[in-house]
């Protein structure tokens, strides 16, 4: 690999997915996965194959769909993790294990309670086993950014030596300033002696906003591998943003020694599918995917444009992929056509009957508004997540008058009965919510009630998020609908079904 490739490891089903809410299904990460291919991601961070059965299935399905990246499951230093990751790896074309253990004091004394020579001869171990399963073998220093120099020293030149050849180390609480962490990484290259025979990389946390400063610095100082997820999706404030960090790179590259293997064409595409399959919408205002990223309002700015682009705009907004769908769909669309769309947005459908479902969905929104956008197709995949259906929404009728509380009445299917219930609220959907909670009594907590207006006009499609919370169980549900209370109403029952299905929360593990 040359000296100047920059290796782009997305972590968006992995570290992304650990983003309380965020968890995805086997059948959603195969479809993100596909894009981040198309993408011409180098390393897909897969999952964490021993978190849970499901965890393993989707790595294992992942690993045997993509051809063109390497694929990459999590596993702590630890033999049954390392052993998991490399049966869920056993089919991928290229597969990669990351195992890690903490190396910082605060961690190896309060949360694993070992000595540094117990952490070093573990991490030593497990390298090694991995080794069995493949050659490539990522070691990741947990909490790296406070670690000690003269340890991190220590355990990166034998954990190369063991056969590691990409070391991470990670700004995992997200401590770091980017000075100093692109310093950490000078003085580890130039000071362990073997140093020469493995990829240094960087895993940045967003919790002071510098991930994506922390990460560009890294790379200046000698760093050839960064860890970035779509939309910098992430626990807590997230992880480096893949979009902001491939376009720094391509915008700046006057100053970046280094270039990426990535089309950026597909990035917007892929942001809208990660946020529509999480239920996390993006800010109007993010860099790059934002809906306001390349809009213009101040005359002095839209004057500038349209005189010559460069005064006001550093990238062109069809180059990461804004304003690329050259077909308007609508009522009088066929299936192919149709087909084809959701095609070119990545999204594939294995079986006959789930494209009908969506066709008919389909047909159903092309009634109610002129054009379908990009947006809207995605957002009929996102309310059509395979999830075992206990409850159906079948109609609604709503009663506002100002001075009177409004007042809901649902009828809701349950197996192949129909049944009806009602209830009053300070708002028409709280009237919705608490008529389906008056008929279940489910005993969640809603966490979050989102709307997001994903195309403009008042004819827009609501795309609804509903978090509920329920035994430390945590799901999201989500609706769409160009009435926003029929998608709520549709969110809310998505987000049961999920509960009754024993959807899991994701384990907060990893780097």
């Amino acid at each position: 690999m040359s000296k100047d490739k920059l290796v782009i490891f997305d972590t968006t089903l992995r570290d992304g997915e650990q983003s309380p809410g965020a968890s995805m299904t086997k059948d959603e990460k195969i479809r993100i996965a596909k894009m981040l291919e198309k993408m011409r991601v180098d390393v897909i961070e897969a999952g964490f194959a021993i978190a849970s059965p499901g965890d393993f299935e989707a790595v294992k399905a992942v690993a045997e769909t993509v051809k063109d990246s390497t694929v990459c499951s999590l596993a702590r230093a630890m033999g049954p993790d390392i052993l998991r990751a490399g049966e869920a790896l056993k089919n991928a074309n290229a597969g990669r294990i990351h195992t890690f253990i903490a190396t910082s004091p605060i961690h190896m004394k309060y949360k694993l309670q070992m000595e540094p020579e117990e952490v070093l001869a573990q991490a030593i171990d497990a390298v090694k086993r991995a080794r069995q399963f493949t050659d490539d073998v990522e070691f990741s220093l947990e909490d790296g950014s406070r670690t000690e120099f003269e340890f991190a020293s220590r355990i990166i030149e034998a954990v190369i030596d063991a056969g590691a050849s990409t070391i991470n180390i990670p700004d995992t609480v997200g401590y770091g300033e980017p000075a100093e962490y692109g310093l950490m990484f000078k003085r580890l290259i130039e000071n362990v002696p073997n140093s020469d025979k493995a990829i240094f990389s960087t895993h940045c946390h967003n919790d002071l906003g510098l991930a994506v400063a922390n990460s560009l610095s890294a790379v200046m100082n000698g760093v050839r591998q960064v860890e970035c997820t779509i939309n910098g999706l992430g626990e807590r404030a997230g992880n480096a943003s893949l979009e902001e960090l491939v376009m720094a790179v391509q915008t700046r590259h006057d100053v970046m020694p280094v270039h990426t293997d990535i089309d950026p064409v597909h990035i917007v595409p892929t942001s809208r599918l990660v946020s529509s399959i999480t239920g996390f919408p993006v800010q109007p205002n993010k860099a790059i995917v934002g809906a306001n990223a390349f809009a213009h309002e101040s005359g002095i700015h839209q004057d500038g444009v349209l005189k010559h682009r460069e005064t006001y705009e550093i990238m062109k907004a069809e180059d990461v992929g804004w304003n690329t769908n050259k077909l308007v769909l609508g009522k009088h669309s066929g299936r192919a056509a149709v087909k084809a769309r959701y095609e070119e947005l990545g999204i594939q459908f294995e079986e006959h009957g789930e494209f009908n479902q969506i066709f008919q969905a389909f047909k159903q929104l092309a009634d109610k508004k002129h054009e379908i956008f990009d947006e809207d197709l995605q957002a009929l995949v996102g309310e059509a997540q395979e999830v075992e259906e206990t409850y159906g929404f079948e109609a609604m009728e709503i009663s506002c008058k100002t001075g009177q509380a409004p007042h809901a009445k649902l009828a809701i299917r349950v197996g192949e009965q129909v049944i009806e219930t009602d209830s009053e609220g300070s708002g028409p959907v709280d009237a919705v919510f608490k008529a389906i909670e008056k008929q279940f009594q489910s005993g969640a907590d809603l966490l979050l009630y989102s709307v997001n207006a994903i195309t403009q006009g008042t004819e827009a499609v609501g795309d609804v998020t509903v978090r509920l919370e329920r035994n430390g169980q945590l799901v999201n549900g989500v609706g769409a609908d160009t009435d926003v209370v029929a998608a709520s109403a549709k969110a809310y029952l998505q987000a049961l079904n999920m509960l009754e299905s024993g959807v899991r929360s994701h384990p907060q593990h990893g780097v």
